[in-house]
């Protein structure tokens, strides 16, 4: 999937805008890799773009993103070409099934940020997001882009001279496993009395349960009143757990490389839960909802429901 990282450098905070490019403070280098999901969730946005929901669903950005062999399975995958082997036909089919749920996934969040308007977006766990780049209503907002090392670094190459449509860009280097998020955010301009939108996509699953709640109160005490979470996270179901199992079990009989392997899931939650998380730490609820509702009227193809009934994107507001 993704290149190997490279390790000679790492930029800790950078500014930079349309009109000059980012300026980096360097420090050391994380041993973890930067994330394969990462990259499996760029190329679902990539094949998408331009097949399904245009007009709502747009991220031409995406393929900028993605190297050279990384884009061959996403052409792939954009022209119907199924393969007929194991281990090729899972790869095609997870960047297939991707994309149908980044569809509305992206559709619902992006949605809740031009509702919400602030000033400041603090994208937590941002991977190759996009938005900066591609969405003209953040062109007088400040996009905080949080992620572990490894993977910040691994974006900061793939933009290389990649312009962004936001006012400022400025990645934040934290492990939230390990590290607390207030320092360094504000370390690098973060203003808690600015109205803040927080994005939380697709990295909840990924974290231990007491690292959602510990993250939650972070975000809570950062908050300005009027500030606003939005979280994506997975609902508990026996059947979506078994499938990934299924997979991983493929790619390990093929002997290829399993880009689920380094990032399990470790923390599914029923919307009662996520939103009692939430209301405990002063996050008025506004709306949760699966992304099976958020495709509704987006004319995409069928055998994804599952998926999307099982993904939710919760808003809520602080008080």
């Amino acid at each position: 999937m993704a290149d190997p990282v490279s390790t000679t450098r790492l930029p800790t905070r950078c500014d930079g805008g349309r009109r000059s490019p980012p300026r980096c403070k360097t420090g050391p280098v994380s041993d973890r890799t930067a994330s394969a999901t990462a990259v499996l969730v760029c190329q679902g946005r990539a094949a998408a773009d331009g097949r399904y929901a245009v007009g709502r669903f747009s991220d031409p950005v995406a393929r900028q993103l993605l190297d050279r062999t990384e884009l061959e399975l996403v052409d792939a995958v954009r022209s119907d070409q199924r393969p007929q082997s194991g281990v090729h036909r899972m790869a095609w089919e997870m960047v297939w099934r991707t994309g149908q749920t980044m569809v509305p996934r992206t559709i619902m969040i992006d949605d809740a940020i031009r509702e919400h308007g602030a000033s400041q977006l603090v994208v937590l766990g941002a991977g190759l997001d996009s938005r900066a780049w591609r969405m003209a209503e953040l062109a007088g907002t400040t996009v905080f882009e949080v992620d572990q090392p490894a993977s910040q670094r691994d974006k900061l190459r793939r933009l290389g001279a990649l312009r962004p449509l936001a006012a400022r860009v400025v990645p934040v280097a934290v492990d939230l496993t390990t590290e607390p998020l207030g320092p360094a955010l504000e370390a690098a301009g973060f203003d808690r009395a600015a109205v803040t939108t927080w994005v939380w996509e697709g990295v909840v699953p990924y974290l231990p349960a007491e690292a959602v709640r510990s993250t939650v109160g972070q975000l809570a005490r950062l908050s300005a009143p009027g500030g606003r979470l939005v979280v994506n996270y997975q609902a508990k179901s026996l059947p979506v757990p078994v499938m990934r199992a299924v997979m991983r079990l493929v790619f390990w009989a093929a002997r290829q490389e399993d880009v689920l392997a380094r990032e399990p899931w470790r923390s599914l939650w029923r919307p009662g839960q996520m939103q009692t998380l939430l209301a405990d730490n002063g996050f008025h609820i506004i709306s949760d909802a699966h992304l099976l509702s958020g495709a509704t009227g987006l004319d995409l193809p069928g055998g994804n429901n599952r998926s999307l009934a099982n993904g939710r994107v919760a808003v809520a507001e602080r008080g």
